[in-house]
């Protein structure tokens, strides 16, 4: 197959919607702008799961609420020069992840790390859905008083209910293509920061005007050391570079939307050290108001917001939990599993099929997730699939910037049968190599108890061997 037997491009020089979700974005379809990029980050910071995070950091390290702050500035700073490398190609290209990946592993090589981070995806696109659809579930009870009434599979007749609408809520989202992704991006990130705001100030209302003292206890740490402090502010950077580690490896999904390279860059560079800034400051913010009207520091603000009795609050907390579960399930899981998956028959499968395909999926992890697969200590096949997947960053971006020089030819990414990125049947052997034996060792910090002390830096550490064994292996052998 040649280029232009996969290449489906609409006269208008806009993707056809039937057509290939891995075909080069044309000219018209380069429409996101910085706020878009912006908002990319928004979703992805605003989950529940992003929520506890953040506030558990400024509890459990042991450090002080400066150097809490710091590590985190420091890890958005270090994920948004990562992003920034990982998304030049696609933006300059108009490609996506598993047609980069083409360039330094093989037309057929490249289609490993594709499922590998579309079976991560998928799998947590359908937990996603299945906890969007609790906030559904709250807003249902809160505006009806309804009960639980009998389960079945785990879930009660309002439980499934709500999934099924959320599950069908994405589909007509992606039905209709990535202009309605990048709208409910653009809708969903404000929205949630103005309700954060909104919580914040209830209980400031609540705590009679002593949030701000709260909030400076935590911040706090007359028993630290030097030592202690740096281990935590270390351990946190780790964290949260982990935190954001898929989006990473993947970034070119999304940035090939970008008008331009100056788009993506500014949109990085608001969205990723302006939005942990914020949204960390309201993470702290809320925990120290949670402590002073509860009397205990509450990291879930699905429990802040029940302990407020509140009817409006609690439905307009369910709507917002809604707004940032979808979004960061569109950002983070379902655009990857769909590129991925369409990667595996690229002349057959088609931005509809392929989420399609994503959302039956779903459909049954979600479904199933509360009664059967939660019980399955699956966290572990997960945490191998994304260390497996660290060793991919690093062998494009040295394949990219020190063997290419940012140069690709994008007829020879979209030929299947020759071309320079064909290499050996399809295969780049130097690159395998080097993915295989750096993925032995990221694995390993999940695994292997005399590496737990790297476990949370597992996915530097794959990244970094990756380039290196690949950059020895590869010398003076890549055809540009």
């Amino acid at each position: 197959m040649t280029a232009t037997d996969e290449i489906h491009v609409t006269q208008e020089g806009t993707l056809d919607p039937e057509g290939n979700t891995l075909n080069p974005v044309g000219p018209n379809e380069k429409t996101w702008g910085w706020f878009a990029i912006f908002n990319i980050w928004a979703n992805d910071v605003q989950s529940l799961f992003g929520y506890s995070l953040v506030a558990s950091l400024f509890i459990s390290y042991g450090v002080g609420g400066w150097t809490a702050f710091a590590a985190l500035i420091t890890a958005g700073l270090f994920v948004m020069w990562m992003v920034n490398l990982s998304g030049a190609a696609g933006e300059k290209y108009g490609i996506p992840y598993p047609v980069l990946a083409r360039a330094s592993l093989g037309t057929e090589g490249a289609k490993l790390p594709a499922v590998l981070r579309a079976t991560v995806a998928v799998f947590w696109y359908g937990v996603q859905v299945y906890f969007a659809s609790t906030a559904l579930a709250l807003l249902i009870r809160s505006l009806t008083g309804a009960g639980g009434g009998t389960e079945i599979l785990g879930l009660t007749g309002i439980e499934w209910f709500s999934f099924v609408v959320v599950w069908g809520f994405h589909i007509v989202i992606f039905w209709r293509g990535m202009s309605w992704v990048e709208t409910f991006l653009n809708i969903a990130g404000p929205f949630v920061y103005v309700v954060m705001i909104g919580l914040v100030i209830v209980l400031w209302q609540r705590s009679d005007g002593q949030l701000l003292e709260a909030t400076a206890t935590i911040f706090a740490n007359p028993e630290g050391t030097f030592w202690t402090e740096f281990t935590g502010f270390v351990a946190i950077v780790g964290t949260m570079v982990a935190y954001f580690a898929a989006v990473m490896i993947n970034f070119s999904d999304f940035s090939r939307y970008a008008r331009d390279k100056q788009t993506m860059v500014l949109g990085n560079l608001a969205g990723l050290p302006f939005n942990m800034i914020l949204f960390s400051a309201l993470a702290l913010l809320t925990t120290g108001g949670a402590a002073v009207v509860f009397g205990e520091e509450i990291i879930n603000p699905t429990e802040i917001v029940e302990r407020t009795d509140s009817v409006l609050l609690g439905i307009i907390a369910a709507i917002t939990f809604f707004a940032a579960t979808v979004g960061i399930n569109l950002v983070a899981n379902f655009i990857p599993a769909v590129n991925g998956i369409a990667n595996l028959a690229p002349e057959k499968i088609s931005f509809r099929k392929a989420g399609l395909i994503t959302s039956v999926f779903a459909l049954v992890i979600g479904g199933f997730w509360n009664s059967f697969i939660s019980q399955f200590g699956i966290s572990g096949f997960v945490n191998t699939l994304g260390a497996t997947l660290a060793p991919i960053f690093g062998i494009m971006i040295v394949d990219y910037y020190f063997h290419r020089k940012e140069q690709l030819n994008k007829d020879d990414l979209y030929n299947m049968d020759g071309g320079i990125y064909y290499y050996d049947n399809g295969w780049n052997g130097a690159a395998v190599k080097a993915f295989g034996l750096a993925a032995i060792f990221s694995v390993a910090t999940v695994w292997v108890p005399w590496f737990a002390f790297l476990s949370g830096y597992n996915w530097v550490v794959g990244a970094l061997l990756g380039g290196v064994i690949y950059n020895v292996l590869a010398k003076g052998r890549v055809k540009v």
